[in-house]
């Protein structure tokens, strides 16, 4: 497996695990730097390697009506906050290839989300930044059907690329991680990411939201996450 580099991070290649973390979508400057310098600091505390992740626009929203975030060009100003005042790298998804190369003057790790997974357009749009590209495994595709997705990517010359498994999608409103995954994933030669958050989500089980998995030892389902 080839390793990745990003800022001054080794993501892969035996190297140490690297914690990729913050709020799903930006919802302020605040609150998006103050997430940043708390996680980088409980991370520096643990000896672990900290990627700030937050979406500025999440297009993927279950419904019409829920927040997607602040939009791109206020976003990449909030992105650019964060970089300045936590001194990490950044990672951010993008949903539209025209998207791509703003959201790059940035964003260290272009993130392609896990429905856009088989979009062309978009995999190349984001390759062609030369940024890392992390491409999120569909919870419809089976994990050798990523070495297609990965191809599109590698096809431009750009060979800085992460996959992430979150689960796939299991009968009506549920994921299952299946940990006979992450081999095959690494026999494709890119470093793998885990993604437990969203692997735990119940998808469209909510009312126009996504719930989380309830706690095996509650009779009640957790808060649900506005995360899709």
């Amino acid at each position: 497996m080839e390793p990745v580099r990003v800022g001054g991070i080794t993501i892969g290649g035996g190297a140490p695990l690297v914690l990729i973390a913050g709020p799903c979508v930006i919802e302020s400057e605040n609150h998006a730097v103050e997430t940043a310098l708390a996680v980088r600091d409980i991370a520096r505390r643990a000896g672990v390697p900290y990627v700030f992740k937050a979406s500025y626009d999440k297009a993927n929203r279950t419904s019409g009506d829920s927040f997607r975030g602040p939009g791109l060009r206020e976003g990449i100003r909030v992105l650019a906050r964060v970089r300045e005042a936590a001194g990490v790298p950044i990672l951010t998804d993008i949903h539209e290839p025209s998207h791509a190369e703003a959201a790059a003057t940035v964003a260290d790790i272009l993130q392609i989300p896990a429905f856009l997974s088989r979009q062309t357009d978009l995999l190349v749009a984001a390759a062609a930044t030369g940024r890392v590209v992390n491409i999120k495994k569909g919870q419809f595709l089976a994990p050798d059907d990523m070495r297609h997705a990965i191809a599109k990517v590698s096809g431009t010359g750009n060979t800085r690329i992460i996959v992430t498994e979150r689960g796939f999608a299991f009968g009506y409103h549920n994921l299952v991680v299946d940990m006979r995954v992450f081999p095959i994933l690494r026999k494709l030669g890119c470093p793998v990411v885990y993604d437990v958050t969203h692997s735990l989500q119940l998808p469209g089980a909510g009312d126009g939201v996504t719930p989380v998995r309830p706690n095996s030892s509650s009779r009640w389902p957790r808060p649900a996450l506005p995360q899709e």
